[in-house]
């Protein structure tokens, strides 16, 4: 299995418009951030995780040709305002777009893309079809893929394990029933949105303390806000086997 990070940055993406902080204005490339999301590719099947806004550069920047499936976390726009740029895979291999996602997600999806949906639909409109999410399993091309339940606040969030990794987003709370299915996870990628407690996103510390729980052999931290640090400076202080993310790591489970 091969995991491509597409993107490591929150909502706003780092660096923030108008924002002169010193992460912001930082001249590492790892210190800039696209939206949040990840690919993964097994044995000739591309699954992406999240489709915000960046997703037309992250295809880009990674020469994906084909996906045969998005799993979508969460219904917030910097999870889902790319699905628009599914119309290249549409026109260049000739088919719809395999969509995973719950039903309030969907329902998001339909009134977001309502063009994709109509019955009378725009030429060239987005080919997509949704398939339900739940808590159980699912398989796209012999593939398993297990939701994990989790929390955004108070809003259901779903992180995703396949085999030995597992890919946790926008959450700040997971179940002691849940996290039975993160037991013998290898590899881990989690969010962390800054140092400080947030309301909704794990800070580094709580991150830190699932990942110690867990115990995988390696664990990345992602949805990384400007808040955060320099990547080169906070790396510095993470214990042995904790990484922050950056946009284009790639890592093989």
């Amino acid at each position: 299995m091969k995991v491509k990070i597409l993107g490591t940055g929150t909502s706003q993406g780092v660096p923030v418009i108008a924002c002169n902080c010193q992460v912001c204005q930082s001249t590492d490339p790892n210190d800039k951030r696209l939206r949040t999301a990840a690919l993964i590719q097994v044995d000739g099947v591309n699954i992406v995780i999240d489709a915000g806004p960046d997703f037309r550069q992250q295809m880009l920047r990674e020469k994906v040709s084909d996906i045969d499936a998005i799993l979508i976390t969460h219904e917030h726009r910097d999870h889902i305002a790319g699905l628009d740029d599914v119309r290249a895979f549409n026109f260049m291999n000739h088919k719809p777009v395999d969509i995973y996602a719950e039903e309030r997600v969907q329902a998001a999806i339909r009134s977001d893309f309502a063009y994709s949906f109509a019955d009378k639909k725009y030429p060239g409109a987005p080919q997509i079809n949704l398939h339900d999410l739940t808590d159980e399993p699912i398989s796209v091309k012999g593939l398993k893929i297990i939701p994990i339940r989790a929390f955004h606040y108070k809003l259901p969030v779903y992180g995703f394990r396949i085999g030995d990794f597992t890919y946790l987003t926008d959450l700040n709370y997971i179940s002691e029933e849940e996290k039975v299915k993160l037991h013998g996870t290898k590899y881990l990628v989690v969010d962390a949105l800054r140092k400080q407690k947030h309301i909704s996103h794990y800070s580094l510390p709580e991150a830190i303390d699932l990942i110690k729980e867990l115990s995988p052999k390696r664990a990345y931290i992602t949805h990384i806000s400007h808040q955060m640090g320099l990547h080169h400076d906070i790396n510095e202080e993470l214990p042995h086997g904790i990484s922050l993310a950056y946009d284009g790591l790639r890592f093989e489970v």
